[in-house]
């Protein structure tokens, strides 16, 4: 897997060449959760024993694993780089996962107990003590130490304060995913190409993102003092644990720096000097966190949308085949409830987004009206040649087909049906196949903080998906329906609306880039302004006339502006004092607005929780298609101002 100097972000983050056809779909994080029994006192005293660096008291043993390809490792220095190019090797754990997961394709079928660890790694907490890589006090602080594994690298974090243990998660994983932490917070922020270049697949993935979540500094900032203001405690304690993961990245950014330890990437894209060192790696900050996580969150947690879309489809075999057998084969192809799906939990059903008797409020379009709303205006140079714009189209539709190439997956088995009487779990979360890959695997020890697992890169003050003391959680993509469409009148011009019938103009959002070409991006100089018109019911995705008037559709999303809220729910799975057995994990994953099935075992019980914020939508609209921006067809108890509503309760 040789490790070039790309000319595109995408092209540094792709499936190698030469990996087998398994590995390109594969997942790329089994969690194996099995047997969590507590150990008898004897075998915990010596587990403690042996495994010095560990601070928790670890009821798994050696009954959990877990694996990340390709390898621990995601950052390179130039000087790697150069030394992959010239002789193809590699940065150390920066591909060393790879075998013992491709082996599992060849060799699940004698799978057994003791050989599990053959194709995963124990993810017991602490490190054995013959087993220590290497140790580090970041900083030189004393309050916290990062110890990784001789075999893997994973880091395994032990702080005595909670700031000691947050900025030690912040520092460990700019170790490892400083560049892609750098890149998907530009991505977020629709910054791409400025800062990597204006290769068309930065320009999609930039285009991709920002379009579905166009928001100003301002409105990252009121995110973070939404979730603080609602959260009483945990919002407070929330803050002060992203505010220490960001120093300790930025720790690290002023470390490297100095030693010039950095990526070689930010040499590659002409932000540092390779002789002067001159330039700056710019610092993180907390609004940087909430662009990142509007990225994961569009990317893996949220579903729906599409109504126009549906509308179109609809009207086109209505009118190939008449209303009444147009509308059944439309239904047919749609199956709002297929009999034939497997389903997640084997008993019970949860009706959501059913179809109802008295269809109330569509809003159709005329056929032939329907205009998507432009993006990208005032391209210059590279940007502005004829094949410019049909090639950032086409990248914007690939963007994101390696993550959405794969199918996430749980097995969760009660004790009733194992020969232990201990459930067992096996979870498949799955992102795609990319080096680095998106998640990273850590273990955070400190007051009020005990789990190994998987996190998103830039995301990790918690662990996201994984294990904790007594118990493991993992999750897959639900994608229920938290998105509508709704046609909203025009008045004036084509940039007033009725609201409520008052005409009200709609917010003018921009993000201008400018690039020149790089090592890394040989893509000529050029630039563009992407444009959103934002209105009380989201921003425009097009225009179109229904019934003569003339309209502009609208994506409402009920986790837009609310992409920080999630963050208290993984708090809650990581604190050792709050998860005691499912109920309590239902409670923490219910503060988790991205639509997910989530999945939990310990020693006697399995759970599961589809979290996600639900609109409670008014009675008679149909949700697969657009709805008048009117009263009557709002989500119900709808506040414009806060973009909250009611929800279906958690017991629905």
């Amino acid at each position: 897997m040789p490790r070039r100097a790309p000319r595109t972000v995408l092209d540094r983050m792709r499936t190698p060449s030469g990996i087998s056809g398994f590995l390109k779909t594969a997942s790329v994080c089994a969690l194996i959760a099995g047997l969590l029994s507590p150990l008898a006192p004897a075998a915990a005293s010596e587990t403690a024993t042996a495994q010095a660096t560990a601070a928790a008291n670890d009821h798994c043993g050696t009954q959990c694993s877990d694996i990340l390809p390709p390898g621990q490792n995601g950052n390179a220095t130039l000087a790697q780089i150069l030394l992959n190019q010239a002789f193809g090797t590699q940065p150390e754990h920066a591909e060393d996962q790879l075998g013992p997961y491709a082996d599992l394709a060849k060799g699940y079928p004698g799978l057994t107990n003791d050989k599990i660890n053959t194709f995963f790694n124990d993810a017991s907490f602490g490190v054995p003590a013959d087993q220590v890589a290497s140790s580090l006090k970041p900083a030189g602080r004393s309050d916290v130490t990062i110890v990784r594994d001789k075999k893997t690298g994973v880091p395994h974090i032990t702080g005595t304060t909670r700031y000691g243990t947050e900025f030690g998660a912040g520092y460990a994983a700019a170790q490892d995913r400083l560049w892609l932490m750098d890149v998907f917070r530009h991505v977020g922020r629709g910054q791409l190409t400025s800062f990597a270049g204006g290769a068309p697949s930065n320009q999609g993935l930039e285009q991709q993102f920002w379009r579905h979540a166009p928001y100003t500094e301002a409105d990252l900032q009121a995110q973070i003092d939404n979730a603080v203001a609602t959260n009483g405690e945990r919002g407070r304690q929330a803050l002060a644990d992203v505010k220490a993961y960001i120093d300790g990245i930025n720790s690290y950014i002023d470390t490297s720096d100095s030693g010039r330890t950095f990526p070689g990437e930010y040499v590659l894209t002409g932000h540092k000097d390779s002789v002067t060192n001159a330039g700056t790696i710019e610092h993180f900050k907390v609004t940087d966190l909430v662009a990142l996580a509007s990225v994961i969150g569009a990317l893996f947690g949220a579903g729906g949308g599409g109504e126009v879309n549906n509308a179109l489809s609809l009207m086109a075999a209505q009118e190939k085949y008449g209303v009444t057998e147009g509308t059944e084969v439309w239904e047919s192809f749609r199956m709002r409830n297929d009999p034939e799906a497997v389903l997640t939990q084997h008993d019970g059903s949860f009706p959501y987004g059913t179809k109802p008797a008295d269809p109330q409020g569509a809003a159709l379009p005329d056929a032939g009206s329907v205009k998507p709303e432009p993006l990208v205006y005032d391209r210059t140079g590279s940007a502005a040649t004829a094949g410019a714009t049909s090639a950032s189209r086409e990248a914007v539709k690939t963007a994101t087909s390696s993550a959405k190439r794969g199918m996430s997956n749980a097995l969760v088995v009660s004790g009733k049906h194992t020969a232990s009487g201990h459930p067992v779990a096996v979870f498949g979360p799955q992102t795609g196949y990319f080096a680095p890959q998106l998640l990273l695997l850590q273990e955070i020890q400190g007051p009020g903080i005990s789990a190994r697992g998987a996190s998103f890169a830039g995301l990790s003050m918690y662990v996201e998906l994984g294990r904790g003391q007594d118990y493991a959680w993992s999750a897959t993509t639900s994608g229920q329906d938290i998105i509508d469409s709704y046609a909203v009148e025009l008045c004036q011009d084509d940039y007033h609306y009725l609201y409520r019938g008052t005409c009200t103009p709609m917010e003018k959002i921009e993000q201008k880039n400018a690039w020149k070409p790089t090592v890394a991006d040989g893509t000529a100089a050029g630039s563009y302004t992407m444009r959103v018109w934002r209105t009380k019911y989201g921003p425009v995705e097009s225009r179109a006339t229904v019934g003569g008037k003339r309209v502009a559709y609208t994506t409402l999303r009920s986790s837009f502006l609310h992409e920080a809220d999630s963050i208290i729910g993984f708090q809650m799975l990581n604190d050792p004092g709050y998860v005691k057995g499912p109920d309590s994990f239902q409670k923490a994953v219910q503060h988790i607005n991205y639509t997910f099935n989530w999945f939990y075992a310990d020693s006697e019980h399995t759970a599961y929780y589809n979290s996600g914020d639900n609109p409670v939508r008014a009675t008679g609209v149909d949700s697969e298609f657009p709805a008048w921006a009117r009263p009557a067809y709002e989500w119900r108890g709808w506040d414009p101002a806060t973009n909250t509503a009611d929800y279906t309760p958690p017991s629905a």
